[in-house]
């Protein structure tokens, strides 16, 4: 953060070093500068520029800078208190018990060694004298003023006991800490970490003070807010509509609130697709396919030489990631998302298609194709795949060439199925099918359906979906 206050006090934040330091580093640092009041709009303030000046890391500079008087000078110890090693020898969390452990020594009242005593008291006064600071460090102070003064330090480590957990806290940045079971801390409703040590879950409270929630609402008014918060709760797949009072991340009081504004709940369940995927939408079986034959389409156009159509794509990661733009608008108004109907998906697909190309697509790839038998039979797409058509193979005699889509383009892979609907054989060639496999299959199959008709020449006989009319 001191970094980033330089580079942006000097306007140089674009300057190139033989070793850059990390993006997020800066970014991070920016953000922290920000809450202390240092940068505005990624500019230096007046605060900024006095912190600076000062010479010291920006979080002790805002705190010197935004006390005065015993507090100011409370201030200097606190700086020169977390600059220095551990005075102390026994572990604990309470950045007070330093404090008063250098207080002790000035009234010559420590029992311990003094020497890093001595020295964190000599750069306090260092402190007093930089800042002009004519008050004297107080003896003895208030539980909750170390805590108090320090905020102005470490603003985004102020936590908030847990109602559920009483040695967990919820940091205003949004994380979690906790405290060691033997915390001199606990109990305390408010606390404020000068020191934590990170970890995969909750973050461990290694130093902190105890702060007072009344000092925290004169000193930082803005950060106390009420906001209406909307999310999607995946157990009861229904929006969760709240009114929080929040200080920062804190959440501080929730209230169950009637229809949500419906703005933020299409926010919420476009985020609930998001996470949950693409099938978490009514899709009906008709819909998922032609979806796939536009995807079909879309794959087969530079083989095709078909350039003139402006097919959108469909896949799963387009759709995704153009949520705002396509499904959004028809959420709004919805607080569930199985109120969104499977026609009211179709319409958002297809509406961006006028009906020109609606058209040229049922034409190259359409939903059903006609049998010599005289029905009509679906044809199953999957995009990378070849499209089937399953049809009994009696409905295909007299037919020598596989059936082709794409204006004759493309041929169907054609499943082949016994009088009982049953896999015979799969193919893209039905002339070589029937010159050399049929005669094995009519062989096998004649006597397992001998209502059927099995003729020994599959060219001209004639195509049906019937048994053989009885007697023949």
């Amino acid at each position: 953060s001191a970094l980033a206050l330089e580079l942006a006090t000097w306007g140089s934040d674009a300057l190139r070093f033989p070793d850059a330091p990390p993006s997020g580093a800066l970014a991070a640092g920016r953000d922290l500068l920000a809450r202390l009041g240092a940068l505005e709009s990624d500019r230096p303030t007046a605060l900024g520029r006095r912190m600076l000046a000062l010479g010291s890391a920006p979080r002790l500079a805002a705190m010197l800078l935004a006390v005065e008087g015993d507090e100011q000078a409370l201030a200097c110890d606190l700086a020169a208190l977390l600059e220095a090693r551990d005075p102390l020898r026994e572990r604990s969390d309470d950045l007070g018990a330093r404090w008063r452990a250098l207080a002790a020594f000035r009234q010559r009242r420590h029992s311990g060694p003094t020497g890093a005593l001595a020295a964190i008291d000599q750069a306090a006064r260092h402190w007093r004298q930089r800042l002009r600071c004519q008050h004297t460090p107080p003896a003895s102070v208030p539980g909750h003023l170390i805590g108090d003064v320090l905020v102005h330090a470490f603003p985004d480590r102020i936590a908030r006991q847990h109602p559920d957990d009483p040695r967990r806290y919820q940091l205003a940045n949004g994380r979690s800490a906790r405290l060691f079971d033997d915390s001199a801390l606990y109990g305390e409703p408010w606390i404020v970490a000068s020191e934590l040590r990170f970890e995969s879950g909750d973050a461990r409270v290694l130093r902190a003070a105890p702060m007072d929630e009344a000092r925290l609402r004169r000193d930082f008014p803005e950060r106390f807010v009420d906001t209406d918060s909307v999310r999607w709760d995946s157990t009861a797949r229904a929006l969760v509509a709240r009114r929080e009072r929040r200080f920062d991340a804190i959440v501080l009081d929730s209230r169950p609130i009637g229809r949500p504004d419906p703005e933020r709940a299409a926010d919420a369940l476009t985020q609930a697709v998001r996470e949950l995927g693409l099938d978490a939408l009514p899709w009906t079986e008709p819909l998922r396919q032609w979806r796939e034959r536009v995807r079909c389409l879309r794959d087969w156009l530079p083989d095709l030489g078909l350039s003139d159509l402006d097919l959108p794509d469909l896949a799963d990661p387009a759709l995704l990631a153009g949520l705002d733009h396509w499904l959004r608008p028809v959420l709004v108004g919805k607080t569930r998302l199985d109120a969104l109907t499977a026609d009211e998906l179709a319409e958002v697909l297809r509406g961006g298609l006028d009906w020109r190309l609606r058209r040229r697509i049922d034409a190259l790839a359409p939903e059903r194709l006609d049998v010599p038998s005289g029905r009509s039979h679906a044809v199953v797409y999957q995009c990378g795949s070849a499209p089937v058509l399953a049809v009994k193979l009696q409905e295909l005699f007299g037919l020598a060439e596989t059936p082709r889509i794409a204006d004759g383009r493309v041929p169907v892979l054609l499943h082949l199925l016994s009088p009982a609907g049953r896999p015979l054989a799969v193919t893209q060639d039905l002339r070589s099918f029937w010159s050399t496999v049929y005669p094995d299959v009519r062989k096998e199959m004649k006597g397992r359906y001998p209502k059927h008709p099995w003729p020994e020449d599959p060219w001209t006989a004639t195509a049906s979906h019937r048994a053989k009319p009885r007697g023949t």
